[in-house]
């Protein structure tokens, strides 16, 4: 009997400290290039690994379906998602859920940009003198730069955006939407307002020629999304720990890497008009 006792302790003792050992995976929509990514997040892993006690690796992907992806065959078991990509992931993840949100999500808005040369001027009004230019999304799968900003072209329009431009393309980043347009690749684009206040306050050149003329209606965006397993494999409550580390972040160096102010609780059904709408273009299989 002790010696049934002792071995069942040990498989206890062996089990424990292999839960204890596996690594979080976490990754992020590639909203700038990969070696921003990369030093945006590295820290981030550290943090995380710091308030949960368990190992934590930042996983880069190359485009917004391989975060989605990686989620799905559970490469990664958190993910920075945008509206978009979040709804994705979680209709492919039974059980997964938003747990987190930046304070600027709630109310998230795209700037449609334009070059200079245009001679389009800001405007409270959606720019109709837009119809026969040339424009540029950012991902194809991307909230800010492609979803929202398509709904409103068709709403204000009538049109499709491939009806209404003379010619549409998607740049795959909103850091590119705003070289590629500054650089008169392309007369208009939409991208992710904090990438362009960021270009801004930081003085990068390209805000010099390619300014904005028009902002969307706020819309619900990014979003911290976590597997439902989790508490299964790193120990019951787990999710919980995760979501309140993530709302303990108050370090400026770590908030700039989003860029956010902090992070506020979120729930699923927070992203439901960013279904409703991504259902309405047919962008949802």
């Amino acid at each position: 009997m002790l010696r049934m006792f002792q071995t069942a302790t040990l498989i206890a003792l062996l089990s424990g400290t292999a839960a204890g050992a596996q690594t979080l995976y976490f990754s992020a929509i590639p909203d700038e290039d990969e070696t921003a990514l990369v030093t945006r997040f590295s820290a981030v892993a550290e943090y995380l690994e710091g308030a949960l006690g368990v190992d934590v690796e930042f996983v880069p992907v190359k485009s917004y379906p391989a975060a989605v992806t990686a989620f799905r065959n559970d490469q990664v078991q958190l993910a920075w998602f945008g509206g978009l990509t979040g709804v994705q992931a979680r209709l492919a993840v039974p059980g997964a859920k938003a747990i987190a949100q930046g304070v600027e999500d709630p109310t998230f808005i795209t700037y449609f940009i334009a070059n200079t040369d245009t001679g389009l001027e800001p405007s409270d009004e959606f720019p109709q003198e837009m119809e026969g230019m040339t424009f540029t999304f950012g991902a194809r799968t991307s909230t800010s730069g492609r979803l929202m900003p398509e709904f409103h072209i068709r709403q204000e329009t009538g049109s499709a955006p491939e009806e209404f431009f003379s010619r549409v393309g998607y740049s795959g980043d909103h850091s590119q939407t705003l070289r590629l347009v500054a650089s008169g690749a392309w007369q208009v684009g939409a991208l992710n307002y904090a990438v362009y206040d960021k270009a801004l306050a930081d003085g990068t050149p390209e805000v010099e020629t390619a300014q904005v003329i028009w902002q969307t209606p706020p819309y619900p965006d990014y979003n911290w999304t976590i597997r439902g397993d989790v508490d299964a494999r790193f120990g019951e409550g787990f999710a919980d720990r995760v979501q309140a580390a993530i709302l303990a972040m108050d370090d400026p160096d770590l908030l700039a890497s989003f860029p956010r102010d902090g992070f506020i609780p979120a729930a699923s059904e927070d992203f439901q008009p960013i279904e409703d709408v991504a259902r309405e273009l047919d962008l949802l299989e």
